[in-house]
C-alpha cells in the first residue's frame, strides 16, 4: 500500500532536494501528477483557470472542499494541502478553525494554505496549537490583490522578511513565496527553518510551485512571464475537437 507523503517530511526536505508541488483541482489530474510532486495544493485559483471567474474572491470554502475530496481521492503519494479561500479566516482565529477544521475532515487533507504575514501570525499559532498543519503564504497574495493595485512583483524587502519570520515562529510547516524579487527569496530561505516553495520568487527557494494548466499550456487566458511551458496541452485539445467535428460533419465517425 502506497503511503502518502506527510507534512513532517516535507518540512525535513529543506536543505536535502528541493521541494515539488503542482496545483490540481480534479481527481484525474491528481492522479496523472502525483508520482511526480511532494505536494498537490487545491489552489483558489480555481475559480479562475476551471470558473473563468476575474480573481480568486468569490470562490467559496463549499468550492474547496468539493474539489479537495475530489484530488484527495484522485491521488495516493502526494501530500494534500487546500487553500482556504477569501473571508474564510481572516476574521477570527476562532472562524479560521472552524473552517479549516470542516475543510480537513470533508476532504481527507494533511493541511490548509492562507495568504499573510505577522497579521496572521496569531491564527496561524492557533490552528497549529489545534492540530492543522499550515502552509503560509507571502510576498504577493492574490486575496489582496485590490489593495495593492494588482498582480505586481513584490520588493518590499523589510515587510516580506519580517513576514516569514512571523509565520515560521508561529509554526507554518512551509511558506509559499509568490512573486518577490530573488534576492529577497534566497534571504529569506537562508534565515528560516522552514522550506519556501517559490512562485515566480527565484531559484533559492527550497521549493518550487505552478499553477498545472499554466505549466502544461491548457487555456488561452493570461500567463505569468515566470512560467514555464512545458506541454501545449490547448493546442492538442483543439485539434482533436476540430477533427472530430470534422468526421462528424463528413460522416467519418463513427466508423463500421
Amino acid at each position: 500500500m502506497t503511503k502518502r507523503i506527510t507534512v513532517p517530511q516535507i518540512m525535513r526536505l529543506k536543505g536535502q532536494r528541493p521541494v515539488v508541488s503542482l496545483t490540481a483541482y480534479t481527481a484525474s489530474l491528481a492522479a496523472l501528477l502525483d508520482d511526480h510532486v511532494d505536494f498537490l495544493l487545491v489552489g483558489d485559483s480555481m475559480g479562475m483557470v476551471l470558473y473563468g471567474m476575474p480573481n480568486t474572491l468569490s470562490v467559496t470554502v463549499e468550492m474547496m472542499i468539493a474539489h479537495g475530496a475530489a484530488v484527495v481521492r484522485g491521488s495516493k503519494k502526494a501530500c494534500v494541502i487546500v487553500d482556504m479561500p477569501f473571508g474564510s479566516y481572516q476574521a477570527s482565529s476562532a472562524q479560521a478553525f472552524e473552517n479549516a477544521a470542516r475543510i480537513m475532515a470533508e476532504t481527507g487533507c494533511a493541511g490548509v494554505k492562507l495568504e499573510g504575514g505577522a497579521e496572521m501570525a496569531e491564527t496561524i499559532s492557533f490552528l497549529v496549537e489545534r492540530g492543522i498543519p499550515v502552509l503560509a503564504h507571502v510576498g504577493l497574495l492574490p486575496q489582496h490583490a485590490n489593495t495593492v493595485g494588482g498582480f505586481l512583483t513584490q520588493r518590499n524587502e523589510e515587510k516580506i522578511l519580517a513576514d516569514a519570520h512571523a509565520v515560521t515562529n508561529a509554526g507554518a510547516f512551509a511558506v509559499v513565496i509568490e512573486c518577490t524579487e530573488p534576492a529577497i527569496s534566497k534571504k529569506i530561505s537562508g534565515e528560516i527553518a522552514i522550506p519556501t516553495i517559490g512562485i515566480g520568487a527565484g531559484v533559492d527557494c527550497d521549493g518550487q510551485i505552478l499553477v498545472t494548466e499554466d505549466m502544461i499550456g491548457q487555456g488561452t487566458g493570461y500567463v505569468p512571464s515566470f512560467v514555464k511551458r512545458y506541454a501545449e496541452v490547448h493546442e492538442d485539445i483543439t485539434r482533436a475537437a476540430r477533427d472530430f467535428a470534422e468526421d462528424v460533419m463528413n460522416r467519418r465517425f463513427p466508423a463500421k
